[in-house]
C-alpha cells in the first residue's frame, strides 16, 4: 500500500485534474463551470498563488486518462491531484469495462504515490445520471449496476493506497433531476460548485488541507 504524506495548507501550490468530462466540463460549455476551477478557487482562499491546470478531457474511459494525462500530471510537478473517471468505462461500452477501470485508476493512484508521495490524491465517485438521462429499464439497469461497480472499485483503490476519496455517489441527492444539464449527464455550474465543496471537504478531513467555504 502506498500512502500519501501529508500536505500543509502553504504547501499546495500546483492543482492539477485528471478525468472525464465531469472534470473537463460539458462539451461546448465554458469550462470555467467545471468543478476544477471552483475546487481551484476555494484552495486560493488558504493558498493565494495557486496553480490550476486541468488536464480532463471529456469522453475518454478510464485506460485514456492513464495513457494520456498521467504523464503531463507528473511534469507539472502537482502538490494536488484530484482524478475522477469510470462514468465512459459504463456509458460508452455495451459491457461496462470494471476491470479496465480498476486497473488503470490503481495505476494512476499507485504511480502518483511512488514518484510524488507528497502529493494529496483525491479521488471520487461517479454518481448515478440514469434517471436524468430518461434511459429506458433495462439501458437503466445497465448503468445503474456498471456504476455501483466502477465505485465500489474506485473506493477500494483509494482505501488500498490510503488516498482520498470523495464519495459523491452516495451523496443524498446525486441523482436529482436539477443538478444536470439538458443533456441529462453533465453538472450544472451550480452542481458543480457543490461538488467542489464536498471535495475540500474531502481535503480538510483526509489531509488537513484548509480551503475556503467548507466550514
Amino acid at each position: 500500500m502506498t500512502v500519501a504524506a501529508t500536505p500543509t495548507a502553504s504547501a499546495v501550490r500546483h492543482y492539477v485534474a485528471l478525468g472525464d468530462s465531469f472534470s473537463a466540463g460539458s462539451p461546448g460549455a465554458d469550462r470555467d463551470t467545471c468543478f476544477p476551477v471552483a475546487l481551484a478557487t476555494l484552495l486560493r482562499v488558504r493558498s493565494p498563488g495557486l496553480r490550476a491546470t486541468n488536464l480532463a478531457r471529456a469522453g475518454v474511459m478510464s485506460r485514456e486518462v492513464a495513457s494520456a494525462q498521467l504523464l503531463p500530471a507528473l511534469r507539472c510537478e502537482p502538490d494536488l491531484v484530484t482524478v475522477v473517471c469510470g462514468a465512459n468505462d459504463v456509458l460508452l461500452a455495451t459491457r461496462p469495462d470494471i476491470a479496465g477501470h480498476a486497473r488503470a485508476l490503481d495505476l494512476i493512484v499507485a504511480t502518483l504515490g511512488a514518484l510524488r508521495p507528497h502529493t494529496a490524491v483525491l479521488v471520487a465517485t461517479t454518481p448515478d445520471p440514469s434517471a436524468a438521462l430518461g434511459l429506458r429499464p433495462r439501458s437503466r439497469r445497465r448503468v445503474q449496476d456498471g456504476l455501483a461497480c466502477v465505485n465500489d472499485a474506485t473506493r477500494e483503490i483509494a482505501r488500498r493506497h490510503g488516498v482520498a476519496c470523495a464519495d459523491l455517489a452516495r451523496h443524498p441527492r446525486a441523482g436529482e433531476r436539477e443538478h444536470y444539464r439538458a443533456d441529462g449527464l453533465h453538472p450544472t455550474p451550480a452542481a458543480a460548485r457543490a461538488t467542489a465543496r464536498l471535495l475540500a471537504a474531502e481535503l480538510r478531513d483526509h489531509y488537513g488541507i484548509q480551503t475556503g467555504g467548507t466550514s
